[in-house]
């Protein structure tokens, strides 16, 4: 499966030559270095990095940024070391991705008193606030393919992005990122309350229908009715 390139850089505003140069070279080094590994849909692990680097490129982030979050896994989840990284890309990209590797162990363990703390932490370890938006889009993308994730992860991994990273998207005015994880988290956390929901929108949309349809033959006899022929589109 490929995914092409373009659908990052495309995104970029203005980009001078050395911004697509380092896209493009995390862009080769993740693929290169995930070979071989899966997701839990089946898909190329690839993918995700590939996702998260094109939310990071649809909110028109910097070069830099957009390739940690190709980059972003390799600590974690590859052989790659950090001498290879700072090498190859740099002290500023390794910071973000040992900052991005950091904030991924911070789990929500349950206990209610203890979650703002985790929270402050969560703000406190991420010294550069691009290590945030890195781990929001990271989120964003693990949370619109949780339905891969073995069941019994699926409630813990919401309830974890409902803890954490909602509440900091909202501290720091992310709120495209609040948004959309309040919205992926909500069947998940409360799957019957979601099932009412979706059941009455279906409902909704099938009276809009209906009502459109009605609305569109009447215009269409009025248009008749003045020899005008409705001209379909």
């Amino acid at each position: 499966m490929e995914y092409d390139i373009q659908e990052i850089i495309g995104q970029l505003r203005e980009p001078l030559e050395a911004d697509v140069k380092i896209i493009e070279k995390a862009y080769n080094f993740a693929k290169n270095v995930h070979e071989g590994q899966e997701r839990f849909s089946g898909k190329p692990y690839f993918s995700h990095p590939f996702e998260t680097a094109k939310i990071l490129a649809s909110l028109h982030l910097d070069a830099v940024t957009i390739a940690a979050g190709l980059l972003h896994d390799i600590i974690e989840d590859t052989s790659t070391t950090e001498k290879e990284i700072r090498k190859e890309f740099g002290e500023e990209i390794l910071g973000l991705i040992k900052g991005a590797t950091k904030l991924g162990k911070l789990k929500y363990s349950g206990v209610e008193r203890h979650v703002e703390n985790l929270r402050k932490l969560f703000l406190a370890m991420a010294k550069d606030i691009r290590v945030i938006l890195i781990k929001l889009a990271d989120r964003l993308h693990n949370m619109q393919t949780l339905q891969y994730v073995r069941e019994e992860k699926r409630k813990r991994i919401a309830l974890d992005t409902f803890e954490i990273y909602v509440p900091i998207a909202n501290r720091l005015g992310m709120g495209y990122f609040k948004g959309e994880l309040e919205d992926l988290v909500f069947p998940y956390l409360h799957p019957d309350e979601y099932k009412i929901v979706k059941k009455i929108s279906k409902e909704k949309i099938k009276e809009g229908d209906k009502i459109l349809l009605k609305l569109k033959h009447k215009v269409e006899t009025e248009l008749e009715k003045e020899g005008v022929k409705p001209i379909s589109i």
